[in-house]
């Protein structure tokens, strides 16, 4: 067994270590040693033995008490050591330390999950390697993608590694005075046509390592490689820089659904490093490191979260029973966070704006269902959508609501989506989705509890008819050159029919509850155009209350503030739907 003693340094000077102070410290190392002795003999010996033959205070035998009880056998006593762990404790850092060195990876992830957990549980990260001489972040990035395998990969993700490795071929020519020299100063990022001009080479390696993460092979080269380490260090270089971040924390959430990569997750310090960021106020960064601890707990958390698929509620281990999910799917060019956030000023929808992070404010779902619903399970999906093609970053088949929808399906399966109660909350195409998956899953056998389970549906302006948004690009194709989404929004669309149609009839089979709300102001497009994105005839499904709203597109779904008719509505459709569930 191994002991460590924690003390402050000291002057070398002799002169100094004299006197009271002197004496003091003396005793203390005395005192520490004492306990570990002692601390020592109780670790040898049954858990169940008394000790009131150990001349010791009981705070002293506290900490090593806990850490053999959170190596029991018994799941109950390791889940009931790591709460009193985290319990207010007249610790000394001493043993907030021997906790962080001495503990198992199970027990340090329950602590990081916990919400009131000590800082002075984890331990910083481990020294990081040196680069390689004469190397730098972008080179190494370089060679840890291009070690991965290149062949039999699905058009996206060649279109993500290509990408990537071409910029950074310009970007190093740039760097060392090459063809792309100007001046002699090279460029500052590379830019890529159909990519915003601000993306920084490292985004596109980063794009590209989530990518391949999602293949369980592919993570374990990125570990054998040096991958975490490597993201380690451009997380820490690109502190101030919350994508950046939120783009490691991807790759590192897609690396722990791997059970077996846990040990080398934790070694390598991202414990400690997600710790602090599960506790960050910034809700995206917040659920970005929930989501890579959930996954790592394999303790209390029998769900997989899949990329892009993020729990607003509860986000640390709780007592509170979970007894039913609410799930937000986004639109067109929305985000599983800012589409739910405050309304707040006018905006036009533009990709600009879609990526200004100053404009994102407070997730209303994560603060006021949470606190109004605790028995919930929020869950907020993310995926990608675009405008126009001039945008598009994967090939056109993958951006369907067909594959989108069983794609989707897949994720949220995994993340045990039908396992209980659940609503369905959704805005513009979003709605087109959880339409196109309840579809699916109703001609599914495996996919059979997510059926019964779907006690109701919420629409927030879903073109169920089509948008005059399809019509409107059309015209201007020029412009806008649509993407598939939109031309799917088409009024003339047979598929949008066709599941309209098949969704009113398995919703009145089911009897579900619906409640629709749909926009009655038009919205900004660009700086010119302003168009009803979807008109109430549009919105109207056919079954449920249909709601008009005195807002546009993309504030049909933003609360103005709690006590607004739209949240209040929202909470009340939640609860009458929910009743019996909750009440069980």
């Amino acid at each position: 067994m191994k002991s460590y003693i924690y003390v402050h340094t000291v002057s070398l000077d002799k002169r100094e270590n004299h006197g009271i102070t002197y004496q003091a410290r003396k005793e203390l190392h005395k005192a520490v040693r004492k306990v570990l002795a002692i601390s020592a003999r109780i670790l040898q010996g049954p858990f169940a033995d008394t000790f009131a033959t150990f001349d010791v205070e009981d705070h002293e035998c506290a900490v090593w008490l806990l850490l053999k009880k959170s190596q029991s056998d018994d799941r109950a006593a390791r889940l009931q050591a790591v709460r009193e762990m985290v319990a207010a404790h007249p610790w000394h850092d001493y043993q907030f330390r021997t906790i962080a060195q001495a503990c198992d990876l199970r027990t340090l992830t329950g602590l990081a999950r916990s919400k009131e957990s000590d800082p002075r549980f984890f331990l910083p990260p481990p020294p990081l390697p040196p680069l390689k001489e004469d190397s730098s972040i972008e080179e190494e990035l370089r060679h840890l993608l291009a070690s991965l395998p290149q062949t039999e990969l699905d058009e996206c993700i060649q279109y993500f590694t290509s990408l990537a490795l071409s910029e950074s071929s310009q970007s190093l020519a740039a760097q060392k005075g090459g063809l792309w020299s100007f001046g002699g100063n090279g460029l500052p990022y590379a830019e890529s046509f159909g990519e915003v001009p601000s993306a920084t080479v490292e985004m596109f390696f980063l794009e590209a390592l989530v990518k391949h993460s999602e293949i369980p092979t592919h993570c374990d080269k990125i570990e054998a490689n040096g991958g975490l380490q490597l993201l380690q260090r451009l997380y820490q270089l690109y502190k101030d820089s919350p994508k950046v971040q939120r783009g490691i924390m991807r790759v590192v959430g897609n690396m722990a659904l791997n059970e077996h990569l846990h040990s080398t997750i934790v070694r390598s310090g991202w414990v400690s490093i997600l710790a602090a960021a599960v506790k960050s106020p910034d809700i995206m960064e917040a659920s970005h490191a929930a989501r890579a601890l959930a996954n790592l707990d394999r303790e209390t958390v029998a769900e997989k979260y899949q990329d892009g698929v993020y729990v607003l509620h509860p986000q640390h281990r709780t007592s509170q029973p979970i007894k039913a999910d609410v799930l937000f799917i986004h639109g067109l060019m929305g985000a599983a966070f800012k589409t739910w956030r405050q309304q707040d000023s006018d905006q036009v929808l533009t990709e600009k704006v879609s990526e200004d992070e100053t404009r994102y404010t407070t997730c209303w779902p994560k603060t006021w269902l949470a606190s109004d619903c605790p028995a919930l399970r929020i869950i907020s999906v993310e995926y990608d959508t675009s405008l126009s093609e001039w945008r598009a970053r994967c090939p056109s088949e993958r951006k369907s609501i067909a594959f989108r929808s069983n794609e989707l399906l897949r994720k949220l399966r995994a993340a045990g989506v039908g396992d209980r109660p659940v609503i369905w909350v959704s805005h513009s195409m979003g709605g087109l989705l959880v339409k196109k998956m309840l579809l699916e899953a109703s001609q599914r056998p495996e996919m059979s509890s997510v059926i019964n389970n779907t006690r109701g549906i919420l629409f927030y302006s879903v073109p169920h008819h089509g948008s005059h948004l399809a019509e409107y690009s059309v015209s201007v194709r020029y412009l806008l050159f649509p993407s598939l989404e939109v031309k799917e929004l088409s009024k003339d669309s047979p598929a949008l029919k066709t599941l309209q149609d098949d969704f009113v009839k398995f919703a009145k089979d089911r009897n579900l509850q619906v409640l629709s709300f749909v926009e009655t102001l038009p919205t900004s497009i660009g700086s010119m155009i302003r168009l009803h994105v979807v008109p109430v005839e549009s919105a109207d499904l056919g079954i449920g209350d249909l709601i008009p709203v005195d807002v546009n597109h993309l504030n049909i779904c933003k609360p103005k503030k709690k006590d607004a008719f739209l949240y209040q509505r929202t909470l009340q459709f939640i609860r009458e739907t929910l009743a019996k569930d909750l009440e069980n």
